[in-house]
C-alpha cells in the first residue's frame, strides 16, 4: 500500500521553499535514460505525485514512449532521501490539468506565462530509500 502523507508530503510540497528540487528520471522507448529537475513536484493524493511539465522536451517525449518513471527527493538537512517509482500519465487539458496547475508553485508558473505546460501524474508503485530498502509498495 502506498501512503504519501505526513512528513513525506510536507517535505515534498515545501521542497522549493527549502531550496530543493526533485529530479525526475525517465527513459526513452529504447531505454536511453534522462534526468530532469522539476521544481513543481507535489503530492496530489496519498498515492500520486504530480508535476507541471513546462519544458515539453525529452522528458515528456520519454513519458509518452515509456511511462515508467522515478522521482528522487533528497533533503540533506533533514536526512531524507526517497525514490518514488511509478507510472506517469500526461494531461494537456481538463480537470486534472486544472488541479495540478492550480497547485503548482508560482515560481514554476511564472516560467510558463502562457500556460502551455502539461500536468503529469505519477501513480506511485514503490517508495525506496537510497540503500534499496523498500519503504512502501503497492500490493
Amino acid at each position: 500500500m502506498i501512503n504519501i502523507n505526513g512528513e513525506m508530503q510536507k517535505l515534498i510540497d515545501t521542497a522549493h521553499d527549502d531550496g530543493l528540487t526533485c529530479l525526475v528520471g525517465t527513459a526513452s522507448a529504447d531505454g536511453d535514460p534522462q534526468i530532469s529537475p522539476k521544481g513543481s513536484v507535489l503530492v496530489l493524493d496519498p498515492e500520486t505525485l504530480a508535476y507541471w511539465e513546462r519544458a515539453r522536451r525529452s522528458a515528456l517525449d520519454n513519458v509518452a514512449a515509456n511511462p515508467k518513471v522515478v522521482i528522487y527527493y533528497r533533503n540533506p538537512e533533514k536526512h531524507h532521501a526517497w525514490r518514488f517509482h511509478g507510472v506517469a500519465e500526461v494531461y494537456d487539458n481538463g480537470p486534472i490539468w486544472d488541479e495540478v496547475m492550480s497547485r503548482t508553485i508560482q515560481a514554476e508558473l511564472d516560467r510558463d506565462p502562457e500556460r502551455q505546460g502539461a500536468a503529469v501524474l505519477v501513480r506511485v508503485e514503490r517508495i525506496t530509500e537510497l540503500n534499496g530498502n523498500i519503504l512502501q509498495q503497492k500490493e
